[in-house]
């Protein structure tokens, strides 16, 4: 099998859909995307594990990063790709396969942009951020990722949104006695003495931060919990997991401080954290953009990497097809029209249109 490049961006992102990579196991597509960039004799690649990076090198005074992940999260029964009508169906139709399409069949086709243009597709966006393709690489290779500006293919509606949440996952502990339910008195319960947090999270309101005229609105919600030994044992100990999904007016070190404000008194690990980003229309870069594509300019709600470029210095936006309102669900879907809206307005923007 081979990626052909110059099929239509629906064709394209069918045939990348239906090639199944859920995070850890891009490896077969991330091989397609390699030898199909290879065959551009305009474009320097190289790779990194399953992530591939491919430059142009034209000497022009502006240099882009156009980036997307080639990872899913696991299927639900939505694959393979289906098309009816003006929508395409299928696992990572919206996030981001729609995007890697738009991407990969812009770089092969434009042999002389106007600005020089990296293009990046990664791994392992989808998991916990040590995994992350794009982070690896902006740790042992940042000069791969130097640019003046970044376009992360995120979905967007094919409008711009601006900055991201950080995000934070802790796991809430707590340590009983085990006992024999039939005598729970000569033991303690440690899941229940998760109550108290549960009870916080039910009645927790979320602050609303406006920032650059975007309103971004946090999130703190329990996403897992665990505990028992078994059904006639008293449970010596109990884990809730939370997540704070927080405005990018927040670095992680206030946003961990709050948390033990919140949740005095119990033993917290954080087993995931990655920073926000503001959104930096004021550069010079993302206007200019933001003009060239038209639209109204909104927050993004959730994590994405854009916060790496934010702390490389290189100022970034997401932009990309799709409504990430369908990210994740069995139902995962993108418009045609975003498809081709995405594809025409960066290769306008690219040829300097």
């Amino acid at each position: 099998m081979s990626l052909d490049l110059s099929s239509d961006v629906v064709a394209l992102t069918r045939a990348i859909v239906d090639v199944p990579s859920e995070s850890l196991a891009e490896q077969e597509l991330a091989d397609l995307v390699e030898h199909a960039l290879r065959g551009c004799a305009h474009l320097d690649v190289v790779r990194d594990g399953n992530s591939i990076v491919a430059r142009t090198r034209l000497g022009r005074d502006e240099r882009v990063v156009i980036a997307g992940h080639l990872d899913t999260v696991p299927a639900n029964g939505n694959l393979p790709s289906r098309l009816e009508g003006d929508t395409l169906w299928g696992l990572g139709t919206c996030d981001m396969k729609g995007g890697v399409a738009i991407a990969l069949k812009l770089a092969a086709e434009l042999s002389a942009p106007v600005r020089d243009v990296t293009w990046v597709f990664y791994e392992a966006e989808e998991i916990a951020a040590v995994h992350n393709g794009l982070g690896r690489i902006a740790r042992e290779h940042p000069d791969w990722l130097a640019a003046d500006f970044a376009i992360l293919m995120e979905p967007s509606r094919a409008g711009v949104e601006a900055g991201c949440q950080g995000t934070m996952r802790v796991e809430l502990r707590t340590v009983g006695e085990r006992a024999h339910s039939a005598r729970s008195w000569m033991g303690h319960n440690a899941i229940h003495d998760l109550a108290p947090a549960l009870a916080t999270l039910a009645s927790y309101r979320p602050r609303t931060v406006e920032i650059d005229g975007l309103t971004y609105r946090e999130g703190l919600n329990a996403v897992g919990v665990r505990g028992g030994v078994s059904g006639n044992v008293i449970p010596d100990e109990a884990v809730l997991t939370v997540n704070y999904r927080f405005a990018p007016d927040r670095d992680e070190d206030a946003a961990l401080a709050h948390l033990q404000e919140v949740f005095p008194g119990y033993g917290m690990t954080v087993t995931d954290s990655a920073p926000g980003a503001m959104p930096g229309l004021d550069r010079p870069a993302a206007a200019a953009f933001v003009e060239a594509v038209g639209g109204t300019v909104g927050p993004k709600f959730g994590w994405t990497d854009v916060a790496k470029f934010t702390s490389l210095g290189v100022p970034a936006v997401n932009y990309g097809p799709g409504d990430p309102i369908y990210a994740h669900k069995a139902d995962e879907q993108v418009p045609v029209q975003d498809l081709i809206t995405v594809h025409e307005r960066l290769r306008a923007w690219l040829l300097g249109g």
